[in-house]
């Protein structure tokens, strides 16, 4: 721990099972690192440099990424509740597999090709963003807010409960699961079969069947 607090550059190095929460990392250049059963609660991360890091099993609750540049870096079964990207260095690449993103807020931010598998994202808000080509697969999306933002060719095909308006983002070729586009029907006024559809009154049915006989 004092080595990573005390020094600014580190590379190839592995930290586990460290408490560092509210630590300030500011400035410092981490390459190829892995951090392992961290603590990482509003930590700061000012300008730091990440390139090829990966984290696991960390939380990163409430964390400042603010011109923290990351190039390549990967977030695995991590908690990343509550956290404001929007001050991240341009054109971060990064990468979230089974993590808890919910309450995160994405804005102006370039994310083409980012990863998002199997992870928590309700309520998280995504608003003046490049999605194209992003991957959504299996990632939980209830209440989720996508605004302004560009979703060419995005893949939410196995996504769960994402709400996504063409009226206010760019879905050229966006994949989306069936239950999406029935919602999205449902809120534009139409009237889905099997879905919307009222039950027809048993006399109604009935003179009808009359009728044909």
């Amino acid at each position: 721990m004092t080595r990573l607090t005390t020094e600014q550059i580190h590379q190839n190095e592995v930290f586990t099972d460290l408490d560092l929460q509210h630590a300030d990392l500011s400035g410092k250049e981490f390459s190829g690192c892995t951090f392992r059963h961290v603590k990482l609660q509003e930590s700061r991360w000012n300008r730091a440099r990440l390139e090829d890091c990966v984290f696991e099993d960390c939380d990163l609750t409430r964390m400042n990424p603010s011109q923290m540049r990351a190039m390549g870096v990967t977030f695995r079964q991590s908690k990343l509740m509550g956290i404001d990207w929007t001050e991240v260095a341009r054109n971060p690449v990064l990468s979230f597999e089974e993590c808890d993103l919910r309450y995160s807020s994405f804005v102006g931010t370039n994310l083409s090709k980012a990863v998002f598998r199997a992870c928590k994202a309700a309520e998280a808000n995504f608003i003046q963003c490049n999605l194209a080509h992003a991957d959504f697969s299996q990632t939980q999306l209830t209440g989720a807010n996508f605004e302004d933002s560009d979703l060419t060719l995005a893949n939410f095909a196995t996504a769960d409960g994402a709400f996504l308006n063409p009226a206010k983002n760019n879905v050229k070729g966006t994949r989306i699961p069936v239950e999406s586009a029935v919602l999205l029907a449902l809120f534009l006024g139409m009237h889905v079969e099997g879905y919307s559809e009222e039950p027809v009154p048993e006399r109604q049915s009935s003179r009808r069947r009359g009728r044909k006989a």
